[in-house]
């Protein structure tokens, strides 16, 4: 695995806390010789708060430190806890006379460490206390919660003591409240891939390229499943419901949220996986006060995710929107709630963004259409759309070839939006304004070069002309070479290019070759010179797009665009000729 480092791994988290510290030194000061820092501008006269652990787990601990946060951060080696004489040096430098609370996730290694290091400080004439962090609810049943791991759930409970140390409460309140907020939250992960340590070869473990694991923690310890890679819904409910059964959650429960990437997950995903949860969450009737979604607490480039859900009350709830402020982790005034709304304002119905609802595709009659009603013309177009959205992973394969690879999904994504507009047009009179419609539809929603140049396929050859309620092949004829000439001029394609116009002109050619034949001639005409022009694609370098730096190594892959052209028009020829 590659990985951005010196020679000398042996320094690795010196070279990390150097450049953090330096770049952050307005607000931090390293406290001596010592792998560990404190928050310069801490509340006189309160309880300190220390934290730490392993480093290599990035944000955690050191992005959770500052202002209505930790004091102060003592870090270990890579995934090692801090050594008792590192831990110690860092209460001292910010006791205060008030009592420490140590913070830390449930591990062997630092539950030694920190009990060596309360011992020190106990001997200096210190008030000490901790709170080990088990939230893992994957990692032991509940009846051995104390032997549970502690994994993103240190978030909240960091956020929730820090509030309460900076409001003044006395040391045993703090330590209340802490061990109350942990003991309101529960995490289950799900890895994807592994992560590898600086200066090993190997990953922490091993997990096959179409295999997930549930339940598995931050150094690759084991979980309590591994299964085949699923939809992002199917792993959501899974993980959904073992936290909802493992915290007894009801309806009227009101929540925090955090969606945690395990360190190489985009936020792309994350969203997604929150988007799943709430929807689970809100038709189980339970509420988000607030929510969390990127990259928290993490295991080098280990893929995957968690999720933890803190139950709230009151009194957590006051001192979890409390403002605190770090590079990493930052709350206040600006940032607000989830379920705060402006007065007047109504919250949103719940919308289901997969959700695509079923059509009947009808025809007007039996056998071959000599014409197109304007019914016609918008079952056609439902048709196509329906079409082109099952061919997303066939244009995605094509375009992953020579391209972005995201031609299927930008195809798809247009045609649902045009699907949707054109279920709303069903006494629609006017067949032109029907071609119009799911044009624009494409154009507003596509985005790139393709949203455009599809969007004015349709759209291009029937802005203007006059309304007609039936449409016939040279109708159809007249639109296309409408389309072809604007797609030309905006793009300035031109046959040999490797674009959709080497599907779409001699398509266009060839209908009007046709143009006295019947409607269902024209349209086999058009779809075979399409295929023959996407054919021919395969022979061409790229003047436009991605492909155009590949040069001679596109020859030999057909355009998506193209492709796309040809499976239109095959879609009208189908749908005219019944089949």
């Amino acid at each position: 695995m590659k990985k951005i480092l010196n020679e000398d791994v042996t320094n690795v988290v010196e070279e990390m806390l150097a450049g953090y510290l330096t770049a952050y030194k307005r607000y931090y000061k390293k406290i001596g010789d010592y792998n560990a820092f404190r928050y310069k501008g801490n509340r006189k006269g309160k309880v300190a708060l220390v934290i730490g652990g392993g480093s290599g787990h990035e944000p955690l601990f050191s992005g959770y430190c500052g202002a209505g946060l930790a004091d102060a951060v003592a870090c270990g080696n890579i995934c090692a806890s801090p050594n008792p004489e590192l831990i110690y040096e860092t209460a001292k430098a910010v006791d205060q006379g008030k009592g420490v609370l140590f913070i830390y996730g449930c591990y062997a290694g630092d539950n030694l460490n920190f009990d060596m290091a309360e011992e020190l400080c106990q001997a200096d004439g210190m008030k000490t206390a901790h709170v080990r962090v088990w939230d893992d609810c994957a990692s032991a049943p509940k009846e051995r919660i104390t032997d549970r791991r502690g994994i993103a759930g240190d978030v909240f409970v960091i956020k929730i003591a820090g509030a309460a140390c900076d409001a003044g409460l006395p040391f045993e309140e703090v330590v209340r409240v802490a061990e109350k907020a942990r003991d309101h939250i529960n995490t289950i992960g799900l890895a994807t891939s592994p992560g590898t340590l600086p200066g090993n070869d190997k990953p922490t473990f091993e997990l096959p390229d179409d295999e997930v694991e549930f339940g598995m923690g931050l150094h690759g310890e084991p979980g309590i499943e591994r299964t085949k890679m699923q939809p992002a819904d199917k792993l959501v409910e899974r993980m959904y419901t073992e936290l909802k059964t493992e915290m007894g959650l009801k309806e009227g429960d009101e929540t925090a949220v955090l969606v945690n990437g395990l360190g190489s997950t985009p936020l792309l995903e994350l969203n997604i996986v929150f988007y799943d949860l709430h929807k689970k969450m809100a038709a189980d009737g339970i509420l988000i006060h607030d929510a969390e979604v990127k990259t928290y607490c993490t295991c080098m480039e280990m893929g995957g995710f968690s999720i933890t859900i803190l139950k709230l009350d009151e009194e957590l709830k006051k001192y979890l929107d409390a403002p605190c402020y770090s590079p990493y982790y930052a709350k206040g005034e600006l940032t607000g709630s989830m379920q705060t709304l402006e007065e007047g304002e109504e919250e949103e119905p719940e919308v289901d963004v997969d959700e695509m609802e079923e059509i009947k595709i009808v025809r007007s009659k039996e056998g071959e259409l000599s014409e197109l009603n304007a019914s016609d013309t918008r079952n056609m177009l439902l048709y196509i759309a329906d079409k082109i959205i099952a061919s997303k992973p066939y244009l995605t394969e094509i375009d992953s070839a020579i391209g972005d690879g995201d031609h299927g999904i930008g195809m798809a994504g247009g045609m649902q939006k045009a699907r949707k507009k054109l279920l709303h047009m069903e006494t629609e009179e006017n067949a032109y304004a029907l071609f119009e419609a799911a044009g624009n539809a494409m154009l507003m929603s596509m985005g790139g070069a393709s949203g455009v140049i599809f969007g004015s396929l349709y759209l291009a050859g029937a802005k203007g002309m006059e309304p007609k309620p039936v449409l016939f092949g040279e109708d159809l004829v007249n639109m296309e070479r409408k389309s072809l000439q604007a797609i030309q001029e905006r793009g300035k394609a031109q046959v040999g290019d490797k674009t959709m116009v080497d599907a779409l002109s001699p398509a266009v050619e060839a209908m009007e070759k046709n143009r006295n034949g019947s409607l269902l001639d024209i349209l086999k005409a058009a779809e075979e010179a399409a295929r023959q022009g996407m054919e021919d694609t395969k022979k061409y370098t790229a003047k436009f797009g991605r492909a155009k730096s590949l040069m001679e190594r596109a020859v030999g892959h057909q355009d998506a665009g193209a492709t796309s052209v040809w499976l239109i028009l095959q879609g009208m020829r189908e749908f005219v000729e019944g089949r």
